[in-house]
């Protein structure tokens, strides 16, 4: 486990994140596919929001399971909020939004989103 630092564009959101990235997960939904996220998942306990929460805007869509917060100034969505088949919430971390990891080093595991 380690732990990395991300954020939004601009700065306003800031965040901690201990994880163990073996692999990326690339989504083909709607949202993700328009917004090229790739994708590390993290219990809420590994996740401390430093900065940033009267910034985050909430954008929810289809079955509203998960909650796309983006930063009001820049648009960047960081990270997303929701919760595990067993009912536990988890984090999505955008991986391209953390600091010092190279998202092409790598595996990228396909998703079917579009068919959730």
């Amino acid at each position: 486990m380690k732990t990395y630092s991300g954020g939004c564009h601009c700065g306003k959101v800031r965040y901690e994140v201990t994880a163990e990235i073996d692999k990326l997960m690339q989504c083909n939904c709607s949202m993700c596919s328009k917004r090229a996220h790739l994708l590390t998942f993290v219990g809420a306990d590994q996740f401390r929001l430093l900065a940033g929460n009267d910034a985050l805007q909430d954008y929810q869509f289809n079955k509203k399971m998960i909650h796309h917060l983006f930063c009001s100034t820049c648009g960047i969505e960081s990270f997303a909020r929701g919760q595990k088949p067993d009912g536990s919430e988890m984090v999505a971390i955008n991986a391209r939004c953390l600091e010092g990891v190279d998202v092409g080093a790598y595996p990228i595991q396909q998703v079917d989103g579009k068919n959730f």
